[in-house]
């Protein structure tokens, strides 16, 4: 296969290379398979994206090799790529420091396979859009991280997901699963956009509490990592204004081409009552995805909407 192939996206010519390159090396995934990937999830991918300051983490040799992450635009970024300078946290929160980051905004194919092209297999995102003059909105969302500390896996998620799902339905608020492609869950809830970011991160961290406190046997809000062996720690600080989680649907650098997959609640409820490794929920890989969107659409969409 030639380094070199100019194909056409969006109506744009872009040259995309290495194709035949390995970047998935146990499960021998190319990087001619993870743009394809890409291109086949980008209708339901690019809504989730659009109007979000893209920020990447890249694997150019591969998944077993280094990693570095990138928030600004990479040198040579063609001049239809849309960005937006976004002051930086000490500038956002009142602090003395003026800085700035250009990052990538994503519309459409072309910007989504000029950035895969470099070997930016995660896309992480804030939780709010890009406002006017550059400026972040209030968040749209609330974004919970169920992270598991062994020996708790998904079981434990899925038992922990349900609990956090009737905590926001109390507050008035419906969420959507998303096993994240790593080991745990994530849940969003669509916001009106009225609350603040911090005001958004104390209200997840006021839940993760509250399930502290009745569930102690399971649930943990403090970020101590001594202390969450067997429990599932709820992460309320990705709604910091600064902080970015993956997006979903985006690949993740994992051994195999994991994907960060939106779920139905059955499938949850399901992980919940299987105690069993064997019959419990797992991870899903970008072919299983791309079946799952081919038959059921934007599931994560359709859930964030009601």
């Amino acid at each position: 296969m030639a380094d070199d192939v100019r194909v056409d996206a969006a109506g744009r010519t872009l040259t995309i290379s290495h194709l035949d390159k390995v970047l998935y090396p146990l499960s021998g995934t190319t990087k001619g398979e993870v743009l394809h990937y890409y291109a086949q999830i980008a209708p339901v991918l690019l809504p989730h994206l659009a109007g979000r300051a893209v920020t990447r983490i890249r694997w150019p040799d591969g998944t077993e090799s280094g990693r570095f992450f990138e928030k600004n635009l990479p040198a040579g970024t063609p001049s239809w790529l849309r960005s937006v300078r976004v002051p930086s946290t000490g500038s956002r929160s009142g602090g003395s420091g003026g800085g700035s980051v250009e990052f990538p905004l994503v519309d459409d194919l072309a910007g989504l396979t000029y950035l895969v092209n470099l070997a930016s297999l995660e896309l992480h995102v804030h939780q709010w859009r890009v406002g006017g003059a550059g400026r972040p909105a209030k968040p749209d969302r609330l974004v919970i991280d169920l992270d598991p500390g062994a020996p708790a896996g998904l079981h434990e998620c899925c038992r922990v997901a349900l609990l956090v799902r009737d905590r926001l339905h109390d507050r008035g608020l419906s969420c959507a699963p998303v096993t994240s492609g790593s080991k745990g869950l994530h849940l969003y809830a669509a916001l009106p956009g009225k609350l603040t970011s911090e005001q958004v991160r104390d209200l997840a961290r006021e839940i993760a509490k509250q399930l502290t406190e009745s569930h102690s046997d399971l649930v943990l809000w403090q970020m101590t990592k001594a202390r969450r062996a067997g429990k599932v720690f709820l992460d309320w600080s990705q709604n910091t204004a600064s902080k970015t989680t993956i997006t979903p649907y985006s690949l993740r650098g994992m051994d195999k081409p994991y994907v960060a997959a939106p779920r139905t609640w059955e499938e949850i409820e399901q992980g919940a009552e299987d105690s069993d490794d064997a019959d419990g929920l797992r991870q899903l890989t970008a072919d299983q995805v791309l079946r799952r969107v081919d038959d059921e659409g934007d599931i994560f969409g359709a859930q964030l909407d009601v």
